[in-house]
């Protein structure tokens, strides 16, 4: 089995869902999460006209420094980290490949945010209600 971890775009959230149901592999974990990626996250700008479309959608965003702040650069305005969704999925290893190339194809747009996935071994899974394991 392997877990697959999925940070993408927040409105590529349904679109990623409705694919991985017409697959077969609808069990999922959401988790709204917040952060940035080697682009530095984005600077906050004075006005909402100057501001990428998802983060004035997106309350409580949260000021980080910037690599690029500690570096000589001269960014006055705040780094903010950008909301994404992540999706946590147990599956069995020979599906892996499918949910991946699925979660890729609906979440591409060749620009700087499309996300990351990460894929790790799980050793066993135990269910609650009746105890049963799987390796």
């Amino acid at each position: 089995m392997k877990e697959i971890w999925a940070v993408i775009r927040r409105n590529k959230f349904a679109q990623t869902k409705k694919a991985l149901d017409d697959i077969g592999y609808g069990a999922m974990s959401i988790h709204s999460v917040w952060g940035r990626g080697k682009q530095g996250g984005f600077a906050m700008s004075e006005t909402e006209a100057e501001m990428p479309s998802y983060a004035t959608a997106a309350p409580n965003l949260v000021p980080t420094s910037s690599k690029y702040a500690t570096e000589g650069a001269t960014i006055t305005k705040p780094l903010v980290y950008i909301p994404k969704r992540m999706i946590v999925m147990v599956v069995p290893d020979e599906a892996v490949d499918k949910i991946v190339d699925t979660i890729i194809s609906v979440n591409r747009t060749g620009s700087a945010g499309d996300g990351k996935i990460f894929i790790m071994p799980v050793e066993e899974s135990i269910t609650i209600r009746t105890g049963e394991k799987t390796l």
